[in-house]
């Protein structure tokens, strides 16, 4: 098994990690109501994904 022969210093290992960042999700707008709701996903507020109805919304 590979085994390091000098220690990675903390300057030398951030660099490394620069990259690794989170990144904003993608966002569209329902068909149905017009509210950002994330791809792929069910729209919280009237409950349509791609033009049907999923789920049934509580009356207020």
């Amino acid at each position: 098994m590979a085994h390091p022969k000098h220690r990675i210093s903390s300057t030398r290992r951030d660099k490394r990690r620069t990259h690794y960042k989170a990144e904003l999700p993608t966002l569209a707008t329902c068909s149905n109501c017009g509210s950002m709701i994330r791809y792929h996903r069910v729209c919280p507020e009237c409950g349509f994904y791609r033009g049907k109805q999923t789920t049934e919304q509580k009356a207020e």
